[in-house]
């Protein structure tokens, strides 16, 4: 009974740490001014590339607390996605953030922050952002690749059902075993 006990509290106790999400670690940063307000914009990934998830954090001078605001993204041909609220990093939970995103065209980006606390409401760009082209074969020939299993399963199961048939249609019973 006390080895079963020493086993369980050996299992919590490694537990804990085995299920801890993976750090945020920012390896560049850039800053903006949104009116009164400084903001720290770092990537987890530098330089930027299309379609590769990376981690945004966002962190005003003097922390979150008491402040909102709000994130826009200008993609390079000025096609701006909807504003949405800057909202708590859930790996990072004192700063504002956005986990594991890409930016799905290369080209120079920008985004524009507003920022609203106690000196008030400030807004701010990040201009020329540089996201590079997608790392790999283009997507099509990723697609064309990845599809080659299932059209072997295809073929083989088809050329299985065909000799199948034609046996059972003859009267001949396959052999078992």
């Amino acid at each position: 009974m006390l080895a079963l006990a020493a086993v369980a509290g050996l299992l919590f106790a490694t537990a804990a740490p085995a299920n801890a999400y993976e750090p945020v670690n920012i390896v560049h940063t850039e800053r903006v001014q949104a009116g009164p307000y400084g903001l720290t914009v770092g990537f987890s990934t530098w330089p930027l590339k299309a379609m590769q998830s990376l981690d945004f954090t966002f962190i005003p001078d003097g922390g979150i607390e008491g402040k909102s605001g709000t994130l826009s993204m200008l993609g390079p041909e000025g096609a701006q996605r909807r504003p949405q609220p800057l909202v708590r990093h859930p790996r990072k939970r004192e700063v504002w953030g956005l986990d594991v995103r890409s930016l799905p065209r290369p080209g120079e980006w920008t985004l524009r922050f507003t920022v609203n606390g106690p000196a008030g409401s400030g807004t701010g760009e990040l201009r020329a952002l540089p996201v590079l082209e997608q790392p790999g074969p283009p997507m099509g020939v990723s697609w064309a690749i990845s599809t080659l299993p299932l059209i072997g399963l295809v073929v083989l199961v088809v050329v299985a059902w065909r000799r199948t048939r034609g046996r059972l249609r003859g009267g001949e019973l396959p052999a078992i075993g």
